[in-house]
């Protein structure tokens, strides 16, 4: 069976449990800014070149947060299985188009919509004037680096279908998201290959 974790196990040692069984699984729940820390440490813990299975339930947030843990899953050559089993938003897709296998139920949801952004209290012009040119060349970085996640690099279909997606602020239902051919539909039936026995065992 699956092992389960106790509430005084740090993150890194259920990490490491789950690592040592062939089975890790991490969830990506809430704010990606909030839970920026516990995110990362999440990703650290698992051994590079390694496979896991990433939950997401989350409505999004900055989308530095978003490209570090699609960095951190690439550049640690972590073979990630990602599953919406609630809400993938806003940034928050980024990772999620990041795994090599996505999954999506029924009743997954999933907010895509352009970058947004806000300025703090009393910026001097100058500063305005260079993060807005700083977010306008992002904005066309960021776009285009979720439409090569999803498998859409040159000009094709996939491309603009998530722009279009994005363009009309669109809530994408996990149906939707499978039938463009950008995850694969799963029922709320129990996933055999979480069950099978790590290696080694019996």
């Amino acid at each position: 069976m699956p092992r389960k974790s106790t509430p005084r196990e740090s993150v890194a040692e259920q990490a490491d449990a789950a690592a040592d069984e062939g089975r890790c699984e991490l969830a990506i729940v809430g704010d990606l800014t909030e839970n920026a820390t516990e995110f990362v440490d999440k990703l650290l813990g698992v051994e590079p070149g390694s496979e896991c299975t990433i939950y997401f339930d989350s409505p999004g947030g900055n989308p530095y947060t978003a490209n570090s843990l699609v960095s951190l899953l690439r550049l640690r050559g972590i073979r990630a299985t990602g599953i919406v089993v609630g809400e993938c938003s806003s940034a928050a897709i980024w990772p999620f188009a990041a795994c090599d296998v996505r999954l999506v139920t029924p009743a997954s949801v999933l907010l895509f919509h352009p970058m947004k952004w806000q300025s703090e209290e009393q910026v001097g012009i100058r500063e305005a004037a260079e993060w807005s040119r700083h977010f306008s060349a992002l904005e066309q970085e960021m776009d285009q680096l979720l439409i090569d996640l999803f498998g859409g690099s040159g000009p094709n279909a996939v491309g603009d279908l998530v722009r279009g997606w994005c363009q009309e602020h669109r809530y994408v239902t996990g149906r939707e998201l499978a039938a463009a051919g950008l995850a694969e539909l799963v029922d709320l039936t129990l996933l055999p290959w979480l069950c099978e026995p790590a290696a080694g065992e019996q």
